[in-house]
């Protein structure tokens, strides 16, 4: 016990460190773009009058690109809108003429942190269009399209001068029973070559958009551009390109994936992530730039990332086309359906070292709001659920709770008997720790036994960190005086910045709650080690207090909820009769040794050895004794005649 606070102190402090901090390019030519002044006041390019390679995939030109054409004179938008399976609509994807891909996509059933009419835009710092056809990292053609809406689909055409025709087609996901339907959208691809050269199209990628906090409280290193090569998912957030304390910035992240499953952006609770219909060897680059976020410190911008990935390996010969599909999921990260669709997405969520613990939460946290709260107290569901776990889990871990503190008493209870052995063995740390053992073992006390709740706290507390971190369902959601349970609850600034607390500190209520209730909690707990020791293990709720200050009030509200319930265990155990503290009069079972007895005896053969090797080395230094002073025969003096 005497080494409790500091080991929980520093596994404490080197988690939360942790968690703070889950090829060369290939040179492509130079494209030549089609600008909307190329076009002719039909819509079609010059290069469009050519005769089209003949394809079932093709769009014949006579069909959808034909006089009803919309000119592309400056940009043009078409717009397909989703429903769930209950009619709602889900996602407005805007399609734009430039690039022929999604320029934003508006969620119609999520709204911006602060209010009621504002709707969440997807891909809105994007210097291009979802799906575009670049030349490379962050090289954008600014190739036009003609667009053509056609039912529940939309067709973009453009030519290139080098005589590629490039068609695609936007659609809906048809099966509303499909997990993430309403959230997903389809890609088709045709590429033409009508020109006269071959054309590698590996030497051009697929933009995968952008990701940036949404607002000023979330954070930039929880989201990034990501990739799946063979089932391991290789993640860069917007830190990797900041400037380090022993390098310089980074422009851009490039590598080689073997099998390319799948790749994408995504920030704190949303993402764009594209699924090919084949794996394939790709190069994946993404870089960072800066954004601007309303109501964030101008001197301070936040860092958003962009993606892309290489076309499929192919030359493309004159009068060859190829065809290349892919699947789109533009929407929240909720883990139960990137879980379920038909390719495992759920290592998005990047929960990290505590992924079991994480996923395990968030079941059971959504299973509790299904179950329980969301028909009977819809207002206060999501809050009520985080209550509802956290005390299901201090019940999971009672015994271990009730026999920590009962083991703390006993433990208190021996200090005495310690404070009398640490002046009897002040000059001699071996003997000191060899009667310390004995003490443990006559009295059958395990010092260790009152840590292991605390132990076992430390990897619920960070999953729960990690799962709440990333959970959309609580975007928006109210509780008590809390306004959204992913953001702080400030109920008031104060004029003044404190450090750690920025220019104007906020008032957070639930942190402060946290912390009362935790030092309520250790002052209930029975108190062993010196009192030095028992200062520093008090510095704890100050340290959490400073830490989970900004962080999602849902997090303060699992702590205090803890804390309470935690004193109520407490208070309950402490009404207990006392533990006696009685000497070890039977032995043990034959065979069975406790962990006191094993500690007990090595803490007595390290003793030995320690004594065996003094005796060794004072023998070996009596051997190495000059012969001419060894003792022996004693030679007569010399008389010196």
């Amino acid at each position: 016990m005497d080494r409790k606070a500091w080991i929980i102190l520093s596994i404490c402090g080197l988690l939360l460190a942790l968690n703070f901090y889950y090829k060369p390019e290939p040179v492509k030519p130079a494209p030549v773009t089609t600008s909307p002044e190329a076009l002719d006041n039909d819509g079609s390019s010059v290069d469009e009058k050519s005769t089209p390679v003949n394809s079932a995939n093709s769009v014949p030109k006579g069909e959808l690109f034909n006089e009803t054409s919309i000119p592309s004179v400056g940009e043009n938008i078409e717009t397909l809108t989703s429903k769930n399976k209950d009619g709602n609509q889900v996602v407005e994807f805007a399609i734009s003429s430039s690039g022929g891909g999604i320029k934003t996509a508006t969620l119609l059933d999520q709204f911006a942190v602060g209010s009621d009419t504002e709707k969440v835009v997807l891909n809105m710092h994007s210097p291009a269009t979802i799906g575009s056809i670049c030349d490379g990292p962050d090289d954008f053609s600014g190739l036009y399209y003609n667009l053509v809406k056609d039912k529940d689909a939309i067709y973009c055409q453009a030519t290139t001068t080098e005589g590629l025709k490039i068609t695609k087609k936007w659609s809906l996901d048809q099966d509303l029973e499909e997990p993430g339907a309403p959230w997903t959208i389809n890609l088709t691809i045709t590429i033409a070559n009508e020109g006269q050269e071959r054309v590698q199209l590996s030497e051009y990628s697929l933009y995968a958009g952008s990701a940036s906090p949404l607002h000023p409280s979330e954070w930039e290193n929880q989201g990034g551009a990501f990739f799946l090569d063979n089932g391991s998912l290789t993640n860069k957030d917007s830190s990797w390109f900041k400037k380090g304390f022993f390098r310089g910035a980074r422009q851009l992240f490039s590598e080689t994936v073997n099998d390319l499953e799948y790749a994408g952006v995504s920030n704190q609770f949303f993402t764009t992530l594209i699924r090919p219909d084949r794996k394939y060897v790709s190069n994946f680059w993404a870089k960072s730039s800066s954004v601007r976020i309303p109501g964030d410190d101008p001197e301070s911008p936040k860092y958003g990332v962009r993606a892309g990935f290489s076309l499929p390996e192919r030359k493309l010969a004159p009068g060859e086309l190829e065809n290349f599909s892919c699947k789109l999921y533009i929407g929240p990260k909720y883990y139960s359906i990137l879980k379920n669709m038909e390719t495992d997405t759920a290592e998005v969520m990047n929960y990290g070292w505590f992924t079991p613990v994480s996923v395990v939460l968030n079941n059971v946290l959504n299973w509790l709001h299904d179950i329980a709260f969301s028909k009977t107290a819809s207002k206060w569901a999501w809050g009520l659920s985080i209550i509802a776990l956290t005390i299901l889990i201090r019940i999971t871990i009672w015994p271990l709770h009730n026999k920590s503190t009962r083991t703390m008493k006993r433990m208190s209870k021996l200090q005495p008997l310690m404070k009398d052995l640490r002046e009897k063995y002040k000059d001699d740390p071996n003997k000191l720790n060899q009667a310390t053992m004995k003490l443990y073992k006559e009295y059958h006390v395990n010092p260790m036994g009152g840590c292991l709740p605390m132990f076992l706290q430390i990897p619920i507390f960070f999953g729960y960190y990690r799962m709440l971190q990333y959970a959309v369902e609580l975007r928006g959601q109210s509780f008590l005086w809390v306004d959204d349970l992913s953001m702080p609850d400030t109920i008031y600034e104060l004029p003044f910045g404190l450090p750690f607390l920025g220019d104007k500190v906020p008032v957070n209520l639930l942190p402060i709650l946290m912390a009362v209730t935790m030092v309520l909690q250790m002052r209930m707990t029975p108190k062993t080690g010196d009192k030095m020791q028992q200062r520093i293990f008090m510095l704890m709720p100050l340290m959490f207090f400073f830490f989970c200050y900004n962080f999602a009030s849902a997090l303060a509200l699992y702590w205090t909820t803890q804390n309470i319930f935690s004193i109520g265990q407490t208070w309950l155990t402490n009404r207990m009769p006392e533990p006696e503290l009685q000497k070890r009069n039977k032995p043990g079972k034959p065979g069975k040794k406790t962990f006191m007895e094993r500690m007990a005896e090595r803490a007595e053969q390290m003793q030995k050895q320690q004594a065996n090797q003094g005796n060794s080395s004072k023998g070996a230094m009596r051997d190495a004794t000059p012969a001419d002073k060894k003792p022996g025969k004693r030679r007569n003096p010399k008389t010196g005649g």
